[in-house]
């Protein structure tokens, strides 16, 4: 990324973003936030999250370095997932975009029924 005056997302950036902004990441960094879960735990904490998605999502944050997987030796085997110092620092980022939302919720609840209104007269 360039400087505050220029605004320019490259591609690693865009990657990024993505991946920790979609809406299961958020969840699970939500619940990671606040302690330690093991798998099944966040399937509950989460419940509309399927098994392949959570899945999918608990490796990409591990990659990216926002979370860590620790295996329990217990019979059965477990395993645990917790968010990292890195991941940590997410959280005011995270705490912004989301005040950002509410504070503007209502206008843009207005612009999207204006775009749907003009949207629905061009249809006729």
């Amino acid at each position: 990324m360039d400087t505050a005056d220029e605004l320019h997302i490259d591609a690693p950036h865009r990657e990024l973003l993505d991946q920790i902004l979609d809406k299961w990441s958020l969840s699970v960094l939500n619940e990671l936030c606040e302690r330690p879960c093991r798998f099944n735990e966040l399937r509950r904490a989460i419940p509309q999250v399927t098994q392949k998605s959570l899945t999918a999502t608990l490796r990409r944050l591990e990659r990216n370095g926002v979370i860590e997987r620790e295996v329990i030796s217990t019979r059965p085997v477990a395993v645990r997932y917790a968010i990292t110092p890195l991941g940590k620092t997410l959280r005011p980022p995270i705490d912004v975009l989301l005040a950002w939302a509410s504070q503007h919720m209502p206008a843009i609840n207005r612009a999207r029924e204006d775009f749907d209104a003009r949207e629905e007269e061009a249809d006729r």
